[in-house]
């Protein structure tokens, strides 16, 4: 391979791996890590071989959210991931654990990124999971550039404010080229549970209008439960709940489905279970 007429270096895949799916926001705050965490268990639930990578080197909390915080395993020069609820897991928070902040520059995320998905011994996947930091920084830029993501989920809330936000990943992607599987709205809905009356705490179907304006999928609304909250302090994720988890498992279900439309192109497709 040569490099592309950009003068990037082409994005080499990584062995054993068919799709990357990389989970993106445009601010902090709106629940990203728990999509990405309650995905990857979905996915694996349903019969996918998947792995997730935190990518939020600043903020690393899938370990907590997965309940598993040990030191991985090296053989020669490759990194054995850990592995929790069937889900393959690599986190700088496994590397640097405690409260002890990473105050690192560009060229040093660039190594860790890279090392994170060329030097872990990922195996056999049908799905890696990566959850990137919020915004639209280096992280995401070294990723983008040096590995062939599949697809794009974008992670937003119904507020303004967010959608703001979520509007300029989106068009982070477009402009980098990367397929945006679709806008998945979290906090959508608060149901009492008192009378089961439908509270719209962060304002309604502002996840929907805006895929549309987008011209992107609209993936679907995730509740504000409090136990989703206690799955992910816990570190026992919701969609591995019968009822609780049910709009997660869908969102594994519609990612599915997305990426056997995106990735017609771009290698072999998974089999989509019924």
């Amino acid at each position: 391979m040569t490099p592309n007429q950009t003068g990037q270096p082409p994005k080499l895949p990584i062995p054993g791996v068919k799709y990357l799916v990389a989970i993106g926001s445009g601010k902090g705050g709106v629940g990203k890590t728990t999509v990405s965490v309650n995905l990857a268990v979905g996915l694996a639930s349903l019969g996918y071989q998947t792995g997730l990578l935190d990518a939020d080197v600043y903020g690393p909390n899938v370990p907590l959210m997965m309940g598993i915080n040990k030191t991985p395993a090296a053989f020669g020069d490759r990194i054995q991931p850990l592995e929790q609820f069937g889900v393959k897991l690599m986190s700088m928070g496994f590397l640097s654990p405690g409260d002890k902040p990473l105050v690192w520059r560009g060229p040093m995320l660039h190594s860790v990124i890279q090392q994170f998905l060329r030097g872990v011994d990922w195996g056999d996947l049908d799905c890696l999971v990566i959850d990137l930091p919020p915004g639209t920084g280096d992280v995401q830029l070294s990723l983008i550039q040096t590995a062939p993501v599949t697809g794009a989920i974008v992670v937003t809330t119904p507020s303004e404010v967010s959608l703001e936000d979520a509007r300029k990943a989106i068009q982070m992607f477009h402009q980098v080229k990367v397929p945006i599987l679709g806008l998945v709205e979290n906090m959508s809905f608060l149901t009492c549970p008192h009378c089961s009356e439908r509270i719209d705490v962060f304002s309604c179907g502002g996840g929907r209008r805006t895929a549309r304006q987008m011209d992107v999928h609209f993936l679907g609304e995730l509740p504000l439960d409090p136990q989703v909250r206690i799955g992910g302090d816990s570190g026992q994720p919701v969609v591995r709940q019968k009822h609780q988890g049910e709009a997660f498992l869908e969102l594994a279900r519609n990612t599915i489905a997305r990426l056997a439309e995106v990735a017609q192109d771009q290698g072999p497709k998974i089999e989509i279970s019924e």
